[in-house]
């Protein structure tokens, strides 16, 4: 009787882990463990080099990771070059970090050769760069294979600077993600930057009426303009937090609260109720500890996220060369 007991017990937790597994498109944490049990090392070690030479690394490799399972999905496909590929694409001609796959990579396929996809890599890097930044860390399921198919005609369907919230929405849930895991997903911007390119406008002639956003704090405003003069570089980079460019916290969803969005997709979350209530809990009124923990349902989100439309099996491949197909 204890035998049969003990088989249902044992059963049930099996059928469990094949329930979590299925959710997670067939990924699982420690997936290299025994083919390739440096794996995760190597691309921490890899991440944590190019990091102490430039902070700002973290949050060109969380946008690449991001940016590549919104296309689709996460299987590397943002990796690959060539004329038409994804990354060609207007909204990823700013995307950087791609020498941290590359090295980790080729560090890679030296210790275990064709183990290792370049898709895993990239969600395993996000995780560290996001640790590194003083943020939270979490166990990355892996097991993607990277896709064949990268086209820049693809990529329309990317969340932009000038989407309204109802934009933003539908975008998200395309990917199979709710509000809660957009404000959640967007908080990234705590260590991100952007060009005055993108949001220039909200400083000088808003909707054509040749005054600026009234959304926008107007003693930020003031600092804004002084960063990106009317007539300035474009190109010039600006710390979408004002507070903590550099660490990964909610200051981020403070500013937003306060009217400090840099991007109008970002403060426009205040302007939905919904949206609103969430940013509002991660505000908080010590650093988010009154709130919603960011630092919690950060790693469920991205979790979620790094599992859209993942490739296994035979569904791709492991590339020799992340930028290329084999």
């Amino acid at each position: 009787m204890e035998d049969l007991f003990l088989f249902f017990v044992v059963l049930i937790f099996i059928l469990m882990m094949n329930n979590v597994v299925a959710a997670q498109g067939g990924l699982r944490t420690g997936y290299y463990s025994s083919s390739c049990s440096d794996a995760e090392s190597i691309v921490r070690s890899t991440m944590e080099a190019y990091y102490d030479k430039d902070p700002t690394i973290a949050a060109g490799v969380l946008r690449l990771h991001f940016h590549d399972c919104f296309v689709q999905g996460c299987d590397g496909s943002i990796l690959i070059s060539g004329t038409s590929s994804e990354r060609t694409a207007l909204p990823n001609l700013g995307l950087f970090g791609f020498d941290v796959i590359k090295d980790a990579k080729n560090q890679l396929e030296a210790a275990c050769p064709g183990v290792v996809s370049c898709a895993d890599i990239l969600a395993l890097a996000a995780r560290d760069a996001v640790d590194l930044s003083g943020g939270p860390s979490w166990g990355v399921p892996t097991g993607r294979k990277d896709g064949r198919i990268s086209l820049a005609s693809e990529a329309s369907n990317l969340p932009s600077p000038l989407d309204t919230v109802a934009v933003q929405r539908q975008k998200f849930a395309a990917k199979g993600l709710d509000d809660h895991d957009l404000v959640t997903l967007v908080g990234a911007h705590t260590i991100g930057q952007t060009d005055c390119l993108f949001f220039r406008y909200r400083l000088y002639n808003y909707t054509i009426t040749g005054t600026p956003d009234p959304s926008l704090n107007q003693g930020f405003l003031v600092q804004l303009q002084t960063l990106c003069p009317i007539n300035g570089d474009g190109s010039k980079r600006v710390a979408l937090d004002k507070d903590s460019q550099f660490d990964f916290d909610v200051s981020f969803f403070k500013n937003v609260r306060d009217g400090n969005g840099i991007l109008e997709s970002d403060q426009r979350l205040w302007g939905d109720p919904a949206t609103r209530k969430i940013v509002d809990k991660y505000a908080g009124n010590i650093r988010g500890l009154l709130g919603l923990r960011f630092d919690y349902h950060f790693p469920k989100a991205m979790i979620k996220m790094s599992s859209i439309e993942v490739k296994t099996g035979t569904q791709g491949e492991i590339r020799k060369v992340c930028s290329k197909i084999n």
